[in-house]
């Protein structure tokens, strides 16, 4: 499952870290200020994914930098069209004459429309762009223990939403059956996950196909968290939302303003508590969080703005 905690002060910008359990590694979901995020949690981050770059959403890129510089791996940025440049950009407005080439590789996914991405590398100490070749999918990022898809949603400027997807686990239960857990147990899976029915197991002496004890198994839906950033409350947009969305478990969303202020929503193309409720709805989302506040309201107005989102989240307006 995923574990998610937003790493920004009331008032600051925002920042969210993701984990996973029995996970090694951090994302980090927008480089906003983050008075809660550690250098120790800093250095663990394996990728980073930006909604838009306003400087809101990115002014805290060069505190990740100044803390991963000796890490001496490769980091994933994601991002959208134009952000390849402004990360080099970022990296090339310090002097790095004592760092070496190995130091850390930044890898940047650029995300030019839905389905089309381009593909940077830079590394220290000129901070060249090197393109280099990946498939073009409608996930920006996978690895062993889950994927990350998103879509494309207008802030008068790409806003990307990401929404990332573990893995299903096969799951094994003994309580029906005398068996005690072996080898085999990883050996059954093993034949499940590749259809090998005729495979034989060993179970404390006596063979079996494999074919024979799946009973034994049963699928494990994998968890799912969305980010979903600045956009404008407009169908278009809340189609997206909708269509990538739909049944996850956890979804963080922009709320930028309450709702007697949608005017300014619709002027700065934002979302507004009510409209961000009634999507995660609409979307039969499990759990969603309201997040990313304008500066505007004081402690007060934000508890106001929150009531006014669960009460379109959970009873439809």
């Amino acid at each position: 499952m995923f574990i998610s905690e937003v790493k920004s002060n009331l008032g600051e910008d925002i920042s969210i870290l993701i984990r996973k359990d029995n996970h090694s590694w951090n994302y980090l979901c927008e480089c906003g200020e983050a008075s809660e995020l550690t250098v120790k949690e800093i250095q663990q981050i394996r990728a980073i994914f930006i909604s838009h770059t306003h400087i809101d959403h990115f002014v805290n890129f060069d505190t990740i930098v100044r803390h991963q510089i000796g890490i001496e791996r490769t980091v994933v940025v994601c991002g959208p069209k134009g952000i390849s440049d402004q990360v080099a950009s970022r990296l090339r407005g310090y002097t790095w004459n004592l760092v070496a080439e190995n130091a850390i590789k930044y890898q940047i996914r650029e995300i030019l429309e839905e389905g089309q991405v381009k593909t940077y590398e830079v590394i220290p100490p000129y901070w060249r762009l090197k393109e280099i070749e990946m498939d073009s999918e409608d996930k920006i990022y996978e690895n062993e223990a889950f994927a990350v898809s998103y879509t494309l949603l207008d802030h008068k400027t790409p806003s990307v939403a990401y929404r990332f997807t573990e893995q299903d686990r096969v799951k094994i239960s003994l309580d029906t059956c005398s068996f005690k857990g072996g080898v085999w147990v990883g050996e059954l899976k093993t034949a499940f996950a590749n259809n090998d029915v005729d495979r034989e197991i060993d179970v404390e002496g006596t063979l079996y196909k494999a074919e024979e004890l799946f009973s034994l198994l049963c699928l494990q839906k994998g968890d799912s968290l969305g980010v979903i950033m600045d956009h404008a409350a407009n169908e278009r947009n809340h189609h997206k939302i909708n269509k990538l969305f739909k049944n996850c478990n956890t979804v963080f969303i922009e709320s930028f303003y309450k709702n007697e202020d949608k005017e300014l929503a619709v002027l700065n193309y934002h979302s507004y508590a009510r409209k961000s409720g009634e999507i995660m709805k609409k979307a039969e989302v499990e759990k969603a969080i309201p997040v990313h506040f304008s500066r505007k309201y004081k402690e007060k107005d934000l508890k106001a703005l929150e009531k006014e989102f669960y009460a379109a989240w959970k009873e439809g307006g």
